[in-house]
C-alpha cells in the first residue's frame, strides 16, 4: 500500500488558537510533526510525530500542551494530509493514518515519542510504503516497511555483485 503524505507548514503556537486554521472538518486530518528545542539535540529538531484521526489537527495539537514547552515561541508544527488513488472508507482511512504514523515514528525516532520507536507490528504495516511530499522538513522522502523488517536479512556481503 502506497501512502502519500503532503506536508504543509510551518505553523506556530498562535495558529492553534486561531479557529480558522487547521480546523477544517473536510480535510484537516492526518499526521503531524513538531519541531523545537531539545536540551540534548539542540534547536529546531524533530521532537514528535503524531496523528489527528478522529479530530482536526487544531483540536489534537491543542490537547498536547505544547504551549508549556520551555521555548514554546519557537515550536513549529507541520501537518501532513494523506492522499491515495481510489475511494477509501473512513475505517481504511483511519488505518492508513495509523500505519503511516507508526512507520514514520519508527524510522525517525523523534525525541519525545516513546511508542513505535523499537518494535513495530510488522503484520499490521506489511507492504506499507510512505512517500513524503512538499514541506516534509527532515523526514526521509520515502519510508518502507521492508527496510525495518527481516525481509532482507538473507542478503549479505556474499551477494555483492562483482565485475
Amino acid at each position: 500500500m502506497d501512502i502519500h503524505v503532503f506536508w504543509e507548514g510551518p505553523f506556530n503556537i498562535n495558529d492553534l488558537y486561531d479557529q480558522n486554521k487547521l480546523n477544517d472538518d473536510s480535510k484537516d486530518y492526518g499526521i503531524y510533526q513538531v519541531y523545537g528545542f531539545h536540551p540534548l539535540y539542540g534547536q529546531s529538531v524533530l521532537l514528535y510525530i503524531g496523528k489527528a484521526d478522529s479530530q482536526t489537527f487544531n483540536t489534537r495539537l491543542k490537547q498536547e500542551g505544547w504551549e508549556y514547552e520551555v521555548d514554546n515561541k519557537n515550536i513549529q508544527f507541520y501537518v501532513g494530509r494523506l492522499a491515495n488513488e481510489g475511494i477509501i472508507t473512513d475505517s481504511n482511512w483511519s488505518k492508513f493514518i495509523d500505519q503511516a504514523e507508526k512507520l514514520l515514528i519508527h524510522a525517525h525516532k523523534p525525541a519525545y515519542n516513546t511508542s513505535n520507536t523499537r518494535a513495530l507490528p510488522f503484520g499490521y504495516i506489511k507492504d506499507v510504503h510512505v512517500f513524503n511530499w512538499d514541506s516534509s522538513r527532515s523526514l526521509f522522502p520515502e519510508v518502507s516497511w521492508g527496510r525495518y523488517t527481516k525481509k532482507f536479512d538473507h542478503i549479505t556481503e556474499d551477494h555483492i555483485i562483482t565485475a
